[in-house]
């Protein structure tokens, strides 16, 4: 796998775990090396939103997900929250895009001050300082002033801050349609083809009349 066909993800514990697969899913389908970074508290929203457990070993997890969205073998892999010796946890290997969704504000607050703390916040810290592109997709709200000051200082850093703020031009039927707008988005600043949601101006594939 080219190391331009790859991408870490990283799940934390904000609402928000459709959002995650269905952005997994659409990495999988692009034929794209997912490098998955998935805390413990994810692990109890995915069993709270998507009524599905998340196994606790890192190979079992990939296993599952692999299974869950029709990827080749070794095409996701998993890695513990302490696993330093992973690809992501050093420059000289990390992919150079990484996208924390859904990113909690806990998360949005390591990253900002640089705290290494888990391979989560380690790997944004990467991506950082060797200039790669880093995608937080925060869904909170109301936002605080801790909460803005941490988005716009990561922003000043480069890093993209793209809300869980699906738009409605697209007329969504569906939650799916809704996941879908906010998945595409992220796709398109990714640099990878979607047939999710078209872009403002032309008629999205998925819901033009035959």
């Amino acid at each position: 796998m080219k190391h331009d066909k790859q991408v870490t993800l990283a799940i934390t514990g904000a609402s928000g775990a459709p959002y995650a697969l269905t952005l997994l899913k659409s990495l999988v389908n692009a034929d794209y090396q997912v490098y998955v970074l998935i805390s413990s508290a994810a692990k109890v929203v995915f069993a709270t939103e998507e009524n599905v457990k998340i196994p606790g070993r890192p190979e079992d997890a990939a296993a599952f997900f692999t299974e869950h969205c029709g990827g080749k073998p070794d095409q996701i892999k998993v890695f513990g929250k302490e696993e330093w010796f992973s690809p992501v946890a050093s420059g000289s290997a990390a992919p150079s895009k990484m996208v924390v969704c859904p990113c909690s504000t806990g998360t949005l607050s390591a990253i900002s001050i640089g705290a290494s703390d888990n391979l989560i916040e380690r790997a944004a810290d990467v991506v950082l300082k060797e200039r790669g592109q880093l995608i937080l997709v925060p869904r909170e709200m109301p936002l605080s002033s801790i909460h803005l000051e941490n988005m716009l200082k990561l922003s000043q850093m480069g890093a993209t801050i793209m809300p869980a703020a699906p738009g409605f031009y697209h007329n969504p039927k569906t939650i799916e349609d809704l996941v879908d707008f906010v998945v595409a988005r992220i796709l398109d600043h990714l640099g990878i083809e979607q047939s999710l949601v078209a872009r403002w101006g032309y008629q999205s594939s998925k819901h033009s009349e035959v």
